[in-house]
């Protein structure tokens, strides 16, 4: 056994670079698993130190229970008390939309806010308000406006003042105690915070804050600090939950280092046929070559460890300085040096499980066999009987899940649907599909290469030549496309699911949102007299229109329906809502446009005829579309407004649509300032900012699309790492092949190509292989999700991602080609 490992140990040092080849998959790894750590350390360490809601000063909290003013009075005269902070809130409507009131002490230590313009409010009816509620409800220093709280008088409020809060949520004003308290109409407060004396005994301020409190539902009495903790732990939590999510990728593309690893040990052991079968010659066993072999993949696994968290700790404790240097300001990581070794240790495992089954079949190789051609295993093709058989089977219970999931999907508005197990067995069923990928891969390959080599066939011989190489060793092929496809997979699924949700989104911010602006009247009352009028002659207002609308209605036999009679010709954007058949604009006096769920519960179909009633009053109407979600402004009916008159409904318009005259935020902000201005004369009506719905949706679903792509991106960078790497070896193994093909008359150009348009070759298959398993798997996932969104393919985005996994693959490919290019025929023939 000792004879064996250092002869090939002494291999290995006589050339390093096959070392670094056969890990770099394992380095990358490392690197990604230790960079995640170090990511979630900065992360926590942040958040601990600056995003607690309760201020440093604080010494003592009172919270969760009967908390009122009186309580405040007399805690701030107890001994030992230097200030109290009474902590409460209040939510009124405005002229200019809801708005949160919240109290503060608006300067010294217990204050959370910093004033930027004007000053805090001192007298009742002060308000001081954020930055981001000025832009969005217009009400600037000296502005006026009407809190009406939910019952009792108006207060008419005045800012005096913009701050700065620690989170600035829009809506949200601060005014003095006695405002809040005239709002809500009682003098419940939601929490006191309290600072004592610099020389007071805190024990005992405690203990008399505590007896002061003391009642059938007394609050709790907390420690600043404990109260602190609570909240950062609170916000770690989340960190948690985060990092739990981007720990699930991070093991994906641990499990595709590990296939990129046995695909080049297997690479390297099959090339070094004739010098392992020289071993068995002179007596080495089976055993002793597997585990000098494995011996050699755990070095490999070592070097490749130590080398990816050295570079992770380099590249973490780079980071925080050079934010710094762009004003934004997180904590250092430390060294977590259990986590380090942890890495390290994975990593020599990686590279031990990886090559675990290739040491043990170049062990079996008898040494006659072997000595016929360095290449014999490396070039078999074809699955063998066992691992026909398994794949086939794991195919097979994978159809069989996908086939339960497929019988057991949703209906329309379907209750106690059980979502999260659904989805799991998608899961299921796609991990079994893509392990029957990796044992039915080197079959697969054949048609996938059969198909995408035409073309290239008919290019030429270095065309001819390439597709032979690929085909030559479908093994090989299979092995390193199967991790392309794993990452084509896992993008395409979050492509098609994100644009299917994209679309569904879209549908409902239609229905609910199909204008910028919206003005409707308390509780469903009819709008004043020329209203719309004044806002259609404003130059900073669009397409203004007027509709009516009623609850309680009943179509069919569905109950508490909601109806309208919205003109789709006076919205446009009403033109994006999804109608499976008929169209909106065929909606006429005794026709109708239905939600497609209450279609389908009512088993209404285009031309069907249905009757509507409302307060003793129906009308029968003829079915002229069916939508694919909610009818408008979330209804379940449109009508032609003489069949809504028909149900008894006033002939006022009981709302307002508009939109801005100018495109972009400016031209927003001035159609806004001109409907309030159009409104201003009626206290009770507000302008709800639709517009903000669809940016809020948008902005969100791009986030969420931008981590999930860039935490699959760390598949594709393993990848890509793997192609490279396969690539590389076929150059260093490959040495005599080129080396003869130059001295057949092949120029350098010709060769760099060729072994290019191999490595593409591995892109492109691994690409056909991901999107064929990548697209039904979001299909089906999408509907087992139950929201009823549309199964789309986003043609365009998945031919980008195809075209960009093969420009990958090929550039990988680039470095590797250049150097066989470059070495001469004389040197290449003379290598062994």
């Amino acid at each position: 056994m000792s004879v064996v490992l250092r002869t090939q140990l002494a291999g290995v040092a006589k050339r390093p670079a096959r070392l670094l080849l056969t890990g770099l998959a394992v380095l990358v790894a490392s690197f990604v698993v230790y960079a995640t750590v170090l990511a979630q350390q900065i992360t926590e360490r942040s958040v601990l130190n600056g995003l607690s809601g309760t201020p440093e000063t604080v010494d003592l909290v009172i919270q969760n229970g009967e908390i009122t003013t009186g309580d405040l009075t007399a805690i701030g005269k107890l001994p030992g008390v230097t200030e109290t902070a009474a902590r409460t809130e209040a939510y009124a409507r405005t002229p200019a939309g809801d708005l949160i009131i919240a109290t503060d002490p608006g300067s010294g230590p217990l204050s959370t806010v910093k004033v930027t313009e004007g000053r805090f409010p001192a007298a009742a009816g002060e308000i001081a308000v954020t930055p981001r509620t000025v832009e969005r409800m217009g009400l600037g220093v000296g502005s006026t406006t009407t809190a009406q709280p939910g019952e009792g008088k108006a207060v008419p409020l005045t800012v005096v003042g913009v701050l700065e809060p620690r989170d600035d949520i829009g809506f949200l004003a601060y005014a003095p105690l006695s405002t809040v308290v005239q709002i809500n109409g009682f003098d419940q407060l939601n929490r006191i915070d309290v600072r004592f004396d610099g020389g007071a005994d805190a024990d005992a301020v405690r203990e008399r804050v505590v007896a002061q409190v003391a009642g059938e539902a007394a609050p709790e009495v907390a420690g600043g600090a404990e109260v602190r903790l609570a909240e950062a732990r609170e916000a770690a939590a989340e960190i948690d939950q985060l990092f739990i999510v981007v720990r699930v990728f991070v093991a994906v593309a641990v499990a595709a280092a590990v296939l990129i690893a046995a695909s080049t040990f297997r690479i390297v052991f099959a090339q070094r046929m004739r010098q392992l079968a020289l071993l068995r010659a002179v007596g080495a066993g089976r055993g002793a070559l597997a585990r000098a072999l494995a011996a050699e993949g755990a070095l490999t696994g070592l070097v490749a460890g130590v080398t990816g968290v050295l570079a992770a700790l380099a590249v973490g404790h780079l980071i925080p300085p050079l934010l710094s240097a762009f004003g934004v300001e997180v904590s250092r990581p430390g060294f977590p040096l259990v986590q380090a070794v942890g890495t390290v240790l994975l990593a020599v495992l990686i590279t031990i499980v990886a090559v675990l089954a290739p040491a043990l079949s170049a062990a079996r190789v008898a040494p006659l066999e072997a000595l016929r051609s360095a290449a014999t295993t490396g070039a078999r093709q074809g699955v063998g009987l066992l691992r026909a058989i398994t794949g086939l089977l794991l195919a097979a219970a994978a159809a069989g899940i996908a086939a339960l999931v497929t019988i057991n999907l949703p209906g329309p508005q379907e209750q106690d649907y059980d979502a999260e197990t659904m989805m799991l067995a998608v899961v299921g069923s796609g991990l079994l599909a893509y392990l029957a990928l990796i044992a039915l891969g080197p079959v697969l390959v054949r048609p996938v290469l059969a198909i995408a080599g035409w073309p290239l066939r008919r290019s030429g011989p270095v065309g001819r030549l390439a597709v032979g190489g690929v085909g030559g060793s479908s093994r090989r092929a299979a092995a390193v496309s199967v991790v392309v496809a794993l990452g084509v997979t896992l993008i395409a699924g979050v492509l098609v699911g994100g644009d299917s949700i994209r679309v569904l989104s879209e549908r409902e911010t239609v229905a609910a949102a199909p204008t910028d602006f919206e003005v409707r009247g308390p509780d469903g009352s009819t709008l004043p007299a020329g209203l719309a009028e004044r806002a259609a002659q404003n130059a900073d207002l669009s397409r203004v229109a007027t509709y009516r609308w009623t609850g309680g209605a009943q179509v069919g036999t569905f109950t508490d329906a909601v109806a309208t009679d919205v003109s789709a010709k006076a919205v446009p954007r009403l033109a994006e809502l999804d109608t499976s058949a008929g169209a909106l604009t065929d909606v006429a006096p005794g026709k109708a446009a239905i939600a497609g769920y209450v279609a389908e519960m009512e088993g209404l179909a285009l031309g069907d005829p249905v009757t509507v009633k409302t307060d003793g009053k129906e009308v029968r109407v003829t079915v002229a579309a069916v939508l694919g979600g909610d009818a408008p402004l979330h209804s379940q009916i449109l009508l032609d407004p003489a069949d809504l008159t028909a149900l008894g409904v006033a002939a006022a318009p009981t709302g307002l649509l508009a939109d801005a005259a100018q495109p972009g935020e400016d031209g927003r902000a001035k159609g806004l300032r001109a409907l309030r201005t159009v409104v201003a004369a009626q206290p009770d009506l507000g302008v709800n900012v639709l517009a903000d719905q669809r940016d809020q949706i948008t902005e969100a679903l791009g986030v969420l699309m931008a981590i999930a792509l860039a935490l699959i991106g760390l598949t594709v960078l393993i990848a890509i790492v793997g192609v490279g790497s396969t690539t590389a070896l076929s150059v260093v193994e490959r040495v005599r092949e080129s080396g003869l093909l130059r001295a057949v008359g092949m120029s350098r150009g010709g060769l760099h190509g060729m072994l290019t348009t191999e490595s593409a070759l591995y892109g492109v298959i691994g690409a056909v292989l991901g999107l064929l398993l990548g697209v039904p798997y979001a299909w089906l996932a999408v509907s087992a999700i139950g929201l009823e969104a549309p199964l789309t393919l986003p043609g365009w985005q998945l031919a980008a991602v195809f075209g960009i996994l093969v420009a990958l693959t090929a550039l990988a490919g680039v470095m590797p080609a250049r150097r066989a290019a470059r070495v001469s025929p004389v040197t290449a023939l003379g290598a062994d």
